[in-house]
């Protein structure tokens, strides 16, 4: 059985679709810890939901990308005496460019926050949740992680297609014992993520039709987990073109990811 008010753990909280699952699941009755690396972003958004919601919410500022982050945030939420009933591994960007043009060190830091880090927290957390009956596992991958890789963001779509696949076999060794995990994949959402990586103004020609707002992505990723459903696909245009790229040959989807990579994707990087 669920607690009365499920203790839930957000990365990337900061903003964008973290941001959106915060104030969603405060509105919801749910308590909060919230990480990502902007501590003042943190502090603010904790406040509004204690204003609002009268939600407990702990900030623990974390980068993940550090390869004891993980076990420093859990070891701080066992310190305060608290358990996790919900993992939002929500904590990712992208790296412009082709995979030659960046640096060791900025591809390792990008395995760590979108693979290394997600699966490490599920790890250590996942045995209280079994211990107690009850979790809820969301890893938010990608619409990317079903479709032909793009040339530029390289690492992209293969972190997603890693989170789609390990949420996979994960679901399928805790659904007896009470925990739901889920692999949520939205296609464009309106967030910040394009302005840092220097792509809005590609970003912008896409039509409206193709965009979602991060607060839609939430509320259908929520859905989605409670009702034990892996691998979820947000938006009709986005469960439309996965179908459509499962019906085409692979040679022609590799030849649309090629030109929409030139239209598209930032082949440069931009720092």
């Amino acid at each position: 059985m669920p607690p009365a008010r499920p203790l839930t753990l957000v990365t990337g909280a900061s903003a964008g679709i973290g941001a959106a699952f915060a104030r969603d699941l405060a509105a919801r009755g749910h308590d909060l810890i919230l990480t990502a690396r902007r501590a003042e972003r943190l502090e603010s958004l904790a406040d509004d939901l204690r204003t609002r919601h009268g939600s407990t919410v702990t900030v623990l500022p974390a980068d993940l990308a550090n390869p004891q982050a993980a076990q420093q945030l859990c070891d701080a939420i066992t310190q305060r005496g608290l358990a996790v009933d919900w993992l939002i591994n929500n904590a990712g960007y992208g790296v412009p460019g082709t995979f030659e043009a960046n640096a060791w060190a900025t591809h390792e830091a990008f395995i760590r926050v979108l693979m290394t880090a997600p699966t490490e927290l599920a790890w250590r957390l996942l045995p209280g949740m079994r211990e107690r009956g009850y979790g809820r596992i969301i890893n938010v991958a990608s619409l990317a992680g079903h479709v032909p890789g793009s040339a530029g963001h390289t690492l992209y779509a293969a972190s997603k297609a890693y989170l789609i696949k390990f949420s996979q076999s994960l679901a399928l060794e805790n659904r007896h014992l009470g925990v739901h995990v889920s692999a949520l994949c939205p296609g464009f959402t309106w967030s910040e993520f394009h302005d840092v990586t220097g792509t809005r103004e590609l970003m912008n020609k896409l039509p409206a039709f193709m965009w979602q707002t991060a607060e839609a992505v939430v509320r259908e990723g929520y859905d989605a987990v409670e009702r034990g459903e892996i691998v979820h696909v947000t938006g009709g245009v986005n469960r439309f073109i996965k179908a459509l790229t499962k019906l085409l040959p692979d040679r022609l989807t590799l030849w649309l990811s090629a030109r929409e990579s030139k239209r598209y994707r930032a082949l440069e990087a931009s720092y």
